[in-house]
């Protein structure tokens, strides 16, 4: 962004043009350090699992009241801070494809005004999203700013893991005792924090690139030491073939390569996943390579929605209208099931869920948007040097994302941290194909 200052000519109470600009820039540079740490940490951290199984949990008015008032705080400072440019290519991002597919949904929804809600959460979150990426006054500065929030998020992670362990590392007791002495951190469950942790250390490698060597290094290693412990052994997998995948392209100068192997990998991993619902051979080759081919019993929740969607294949059910609904809450135990269907809170699988949603067409464009397209942006963005840093960031994310959309559900999920890491890689892609980054 660029900000200009009128200049004011003598008389004692004159104010310097340079030092009103450089007051505007560190706080826009606070903003945006402030912006990504609150959007890691979430506005309910160290909560605990949810209490309630259907609807909407009561603490939910703390993330309505919360996002409006960061939209509004986030809105009028890129406003204020912001090149005009930048801001409009925020109207032409392909985002608001996602939010208009979400919307057109919304009919379909069992409780219209509950989706319309949870849209609007969504809605004003991406105003926190858009701030962290556009209120920097340039790329040296964002990296500064980044370092800062992950190292502070990332302090108090490991201050609660050592002084009140109980917050931070899962328990013996409940339905999760399985994952007893996984590390959590300040979310809710080891599968949605270990994803979270590894684009934190995506972040600290950018910011080792960028020139900022010790504040990186100590983010990457602190980031992979929480995953180690996270239990969650395909996040562990998935990691280092985004990261190998973008630095081999950037070693080798191939992107196109590095695609094709990723697009090779993305086939792989969902024949070894989902894929294994539909076809006996699948089943038999995951077990070859797996020790639990089911995914900890996540093919019957695919079978289950593969089912569904099929009832309803061109609307779909409705934006956050189908899990721990009536549609499914209201249906008959089935004993012989390792799952109790009418308890899942997602479908394990991010594009079966955009399918139950949205019907096949809008899923399909869906996927296509935010896994997809981003690529190409990738292709244009990283041809400038200046570029590719920032560039690289946001495949990493999104080739990772891609992955772990397979066995996880984060697609336009309100507010949470992966989901807006998402939506952060996909704009990141966007405006760096399309505008040029600031250096110094």
């Amino acid at each position: 962004m660029s900000i200009t200052a009128g200049e004011t000519k003598g008389g004692e109470g004159a104010i310097d043009p340079r030092a009103a600009q450089a007051r505007a820039r560190a706080i826009a540079a606070f903003l945006s350090g402030f912006g990504l740490f609150l959007l890691l940490l979430t506005l309910q951290p160290f909560a605990g699992p949810p209490q309630t199984l259907e609807g909407e949990s009561s603490g939910n008015i703390v993330n309505q009241i919360g996002y409006v008032t960061l939209a509004l705080i986030y809105g009028g400072a890129m406003a204020a801070f912001c090149e005009r440019a930048a801001l409009a290519r925020l109207g032409t991002s392909s985002l608001i494809i996602v939010f208009a597919v979400a919307a057109f949904s919304l009919p379909q929804a069992v409780d219209s005004e509950a989706s319309f809600r949870a849209l609007l959460l969504a809605s004003f979150a991406m105003v926190l999203v858009a701030g962290v990426l556009l209120l920097p006054w340039s790329e040296q500065s964002f990296a500064t700013a980044a370092a800062h929030a992950t190292l502070a998020l990332l302090a108090l992670v490991y201050a609660a893991l050592l002084l009140a362990p109980s917050l931070a590392i899962h328990g013996s007791e409940g339905v999760e005792g399985v994952h007893a002495g996984h590390w959590r951190g300040h979310l809710t469950h080891k599968n949605y924090a270990a994803p979270v942790f590894s684009m934190v250390a995506m972040i600290g490698i950018y910011v080792w690139r960028m020139g900022l060597r010790w504040r990186g290094a100590a983010i990457v290693l602190l980031s992979v030491v929480f995953v180690l412990n996270s239990g969650s052994k395909t996040t562990m997998g998935f990691l280092p073939i985004a990261i190998g995948l973008v630095l081999l392209a950037r070693l080798t100068g191939r992107p196109r390569l590095m695609l094709i192997m990723h697009a090779c990998m993305v086939l792989l991993v969902g024949a070894l996943t989902v894929g294994t619902v539909f076809s006996p051979a699948l089943l038999k080759l995951s077990a070859a390579i797996n020790a639990d081919p089911t995914f900890t019993g996540r093919d019957e929740i695919w079978k289950f929605a593969a089912a569904k969607i099929a009832e309803k294949p061109w609307l779909g059910y409705g934006y956050v209208s189908f899990w721990q609904t009536p549609v499914v809450t209201r249906l008959e135990e089935n004993f012989e099931a390792s799952w109790d269907i009418r308890g899942i809170g997602s479908g394990h699988n991010s594009y079966l869920d955009a399918l139950l949603m949205f019907g096949v067409p809008g899923g399909l464009v869906m996927i296509y948007v935010l896994m997809i397209k981003p690529l190409g942006n990738y292709l244009a963005a990283q041809a400038d040097p200046q570029r590719r840093r920032l560039a690289d960031l946001g495949a990493m994310m999104v080739m990772f994302l891609t992955y772990v959309g397979m066995l996880e559900s984060f697609f336009l999920n309100r507010a949470e941290p992966i989901w807006l890491l998402a939506a952060f890689s996909v704009l990141t892609l966007e405006l760096t194909s399309r505008m040029g980054v600031r250096q110094g």
